[in-house]
């Protein structure tokens, strides 16, 4: 990781010794040990930490929330490899493919999907109340996702169309230009814009064009999701279980539209349809029916009424 720090003095385009960072955080003999592992990782201890505080107000059992985790965490990784493969089959082809993570292919919405249902079956083995469950769920999710987009980034994955558009053969823009748009425009720090310039050809015939860091427009709208999540989870409107709806809400609304910038979406069969953005759609009618059922019909109790009964106990 020495080279994040060295070498982005100099426009990455004016650099004949350029190089992207390594996507290696260390190794432990032959095992290499990646940075987008790490960087999920990170977000899965910090969504744990932050749902052990919060249970706590809650009142549900630590030991029940860790035993939730480390039986749904690899569940849901497994949802968002099914996912990628279900809608990817074309270029998985075979089923020994299927378990070659390694060399990418994971879906966010089949692990959210396996997350709830696994989540749902939890609670009722364990007797919690499931929509205290989701209100420790969706700042997690946020947090986690947060985080984890990081790891594309040392990856040079999920990111957008070259800077200005056109092909990575003709683009629109010189590399001037695409660098001059992305740190003055956008203000980019050089260590972001470095790892957007990307080679499309090969070692012997490059290709290299500066690309929408995507990932971090996705970063940013969740690490804002779960700092409203932060400050409304303290207002007397709330109700339980409203929070999941949120995260159904934003999350999607923020994925759908960053969604049409990204290069490697997933289509439903030949329709043109991104399977992400009709998944968003659908998530954000799914969370305006829960608010809409948890506030006139279901009645939970609000958030703050439960924090307060836990609090005196």
């Amino acid at each position: 990781m020495l080279n994040i720090i060295t070498n982005i003095l100099a426009a990455p385009h004016l650099d004949p010794d350029y190089s992207e960072y390594s996507n290696v955080l260390f190794n432990i003999g032959p095992l290499e040990i990646y940075i987008y592992s790490f960087m999920i990782m990170l977000g899965v201890l910090a969504a744990l930490y932050l749902g052990l505080k919060e249970g706590k107000k809650l009142g549900v059992n630590t030991d029940y929330i860790i035993d939730g985790l480390i039986i749904i965490l690899p569940l849901a990784i497994i949802g968002t490899r099914l996912w990628y493969v279900a809608f990817n089959w074309s270029e998985i082809g075979s089923f020994r493919a299927i378990f070659a993570i390694r060399d990418g292919g994971l879906a966010i919405h089949g692990g959210f999907v396996v997350a709830v249902i696994a989540t749902y079956v939890y609670t009722r083995y364990r007797d919690i109340d499931l929509f205290k469950a989701f209100d420790l769920i969706a700042p997690g999710f946020l947090i986690a996702q947060t985080l984890g987009r990081w790891g594309n980034f040392f990856n040079q994955e999920a990111h957008g169309g070259i800077i200005g558009g056109g092909t990575r053969f003709d683009p629109n823009l010189s590399h001037d230009q695409q660098y001059e748009f992305l740190s003055s425009t956008l203000r980019l720090p050089d260590f972001i814009i470095h790892n957007m310039y990307i080679n499309k050809g090969t070692a012997g015939n490059p290709l290299f064009n500066y690309y929408h860091p995507t990932f971090l427009y996705e970063s940013l709208w969740n690490l804002s999701g779960f700092i409203i999540i932060l400050i409304i989870r303290r207002m007397k409107f709330l109700r339980s279980g409203d929070l999941i709806a949120f995260y159904l809400i934003w999350y999607s609304v923020g994925r759908f539209f960053i969604e049409f910038m990204r290069t490697d979406a997933l289509y439903i069969g030949d329709t043109g349809l991104r399977i992400a953005q009709v998944t968003s759609i659908l998530m954000i009618i799914a969370g305006g029916v829960f608010l809409y059922f948890n506030h006139r019909i279901w009645q939970k109790k609000h958030y703050h009424e439960i924090l307060a009964e836990n609090a005196t106990e």
